[in-house]
């Protein structure tokens, strides 16, 4: 066989090797983005580069999977409840306070959930993996909280932190929307108390 035939083979086999890596890093791309959706964005920008973020997303993907994670018995359910809806209560007459609590008893929830609980950062991480919707909820209560803590923000700051503890709240309970018409209609009337607070 001449010399030029081997070439052309061995550019062949690199051109299809290429594609095929060229196609599951595609594939890979597109399973990390349709999982973790808007944080897949913010981990390109923290990382400086899509493939870092990929695999710090990976990394965090194979750290949940060793969780001992598991769902809140009915009992825990109703107990964080009626401390939610006690949580809110607080905040008609002192929104930093109702804001502390809320951050404490989100935490609380992740703790019981089986989630580390020990620093924050590795927290959003952890949740984003099986809560990639609302981690960015968490990130700006928890960003309000710490400045009430220094004495910055207004009171519909600490609303709006109210209302991002909620949407992560709400989901590490797993009821989201699922409780329906009734469910909006107290998620509606809690806004208007909190809105008259402000």
């Amino acid at each position: 066989m001449q010399p030029w035939v081997w070439i052309i083979v061995a550019l062949v086999v690199v051109a299809v090797v290429s594609l095929v890596y060229w196609y599951s890093q595609q594939q890979k791309t597109r399973q990390l983005r349709q999982r973790f959706g808007s944080e897949y964005d913010h981990s390109v920008e923290k990382m400086g580069g899509e493939r870092r973020a990929q695999e710090e997303l990976q990394a965090r993907t194979e750290r949940v999977e060793h969780l001992q994670l598991r769902p809140l018995s009915p009992e825990d359910r109703q107990r964080f409840g009626d401390s939610w809806q006690s949580v809110q209560a607080t905040f008609v007459d002192d929104p930093a306070r109702a804001t502390k609590e809320a951050d404490a008893l989100v935490t609380e929830v992740m703790r019981v959930r089986g989630y580390p609980t020990s620093d924050f950062e590795q927290r959003a991480a952890d949740i984003s993996v099986e809560h990639p919707a609302v981690v960015e909820h968490y990130r700006a209560a928890y960003a309000i909280a710490r400045r009430s803590e220094r004495g910055e923000g207004t009171t519909e700051d600490l609303r709006q932190a109210l209302v991002h503890y909620r949407a992560l709240f709400q989901d590490l309970l797993e009821t989201g929307s699922a409780q329906g018409p009734a469910q909006e209609r107290e998620e509606a009337r809690d806004d208007r108390v909190w809105h008259k607070a402000a």
